[in-house]
C-alpha cells in the first residue's frame, strides 16, 4: 500500500493474547507506538509527491535513493511501520494451536533440523539483541530459511529476504507484563505464533520480494 500509509487494525481483540501479552500492552503498543510511526512516516513522505506511488517495501529497499533529508525519517518510521505490521500478524490466540503447513515445516526441518531448534535460535537472537531491536525468521527467494536480528527499527534486506515472523524486543513490547525479564517474554511470545499466517508468507515469498 502506498502513501498515505494507515494504521493496520489489530487483527484480534485486545484481550485475545492475555495473559501472555496484556490488554494494556496492546493498547499502548499498537494504538500509540505504532500509530506514531505511521504519522511520522506520512509527514516525511508528504512533501515528495514523486514518492507517493511507492510501497513501503520500495521505500525501505531503496533508502539511499530517497532525498537525503528524509532518509533517516523513512528508515526509522517506515521500519517501525513494517516491523510492527509483521509483529502483530505473527501472533494469534494462545488456543489456536496452529502448526506450520507441510512446505514450511519441511523447510524448517531442512534448514534448522527441527522446530525446536529454530525456536531456540530465534529466541537466542531476540534475547541477545543489545538494547532495542528485532529478531526474525527470514526466507530468501528460493525458500531457504535463516535467523537474523536488527537494531532499532531497521529491517532485513527486503530485496533479498522476506521476513516471515518477528519478535519485538523493544521494552515497550513487554515491560508492563514482564518488566526486565526479556527471556520470559520471548519464551511466552513464541507460544502465540500464528503458523497459518507465517505459512502464508512463506508461500507468498516470491511476490513479497516485489518492491513496486
Amino acid at each position: 500500500m502506498p502513501y498515505p500509509f494507515t494504521l493496520t487494525p489489530l487483527p484480534y481483540p485486545y484481550d485475545t493474547l492475555s495473559p501472555v501479552i496484556g490488554e494494556d500492552t496492546l493498547h499502548f503498543h499498537h494504538d500509540k507506538h505504532m500509530n506514531a510511526y505511521v504519522d511520522n512516516l506520512n509527514k516525511a513522505v508528504e512533501p515528495h509527491p514523486e514518492l507517493h506511488d511507492l510501497t513501503l517495501n520500495a521505500l525501505l529497499s531503496h533508502l539511499n535513493q530517497l532525498p537525503q533529508t528524509i532518509q533517516t525519517a523513512v528508515r526509522n518510521n517506515g521500519g517501525g511501520v513494517y516491523n510492527h505490521t509483521l509483529y502483530f500478524s505473527t501472533i494469534g490466540a494462545p488456543t489456536a494451536g496452529t502448526q506450520p503447513d507441510a512446505a514450511l515445516k519441511s523447510a524448517i526441518d531442512r534448514d534448522f533440523g527441527s522446530m525446536e531448534e529454530m525456536q531456540t535460535q530465534l529466541a537466542q537472537a531476540a534475547v541477545t539483541r543489545f538494547g532495542s531491536g528485532w529478531a526474525y525468521v527470514v526466507s530468501d527467494a528460493q525458500g531457504k530459511l535463516s535467523i537474523c536480528s536488527t537494531p532499532n527499527q531497521d529491517v532485513p534486506d527486503l530485496t533479498q529476504y522476506v521476513p516471515l515472523m518477528t519478535v519485538d524486543v523493544w521494552e515497550h513490547a513487554y515491560y508492563l507484563d514482564y518488566q526486565n525479564r526479556r527471556p520470559d517474554y520471548v519464551k511466552a511470545f513464541l507460544t502465540l505464533t500464528d503458523w497459518n499466517a507465517v505459512s502464508k508468507r512463506y508461500a507468498d515469498r516470491a511476490s513479497l520480494l516485489e518492491t513496486r
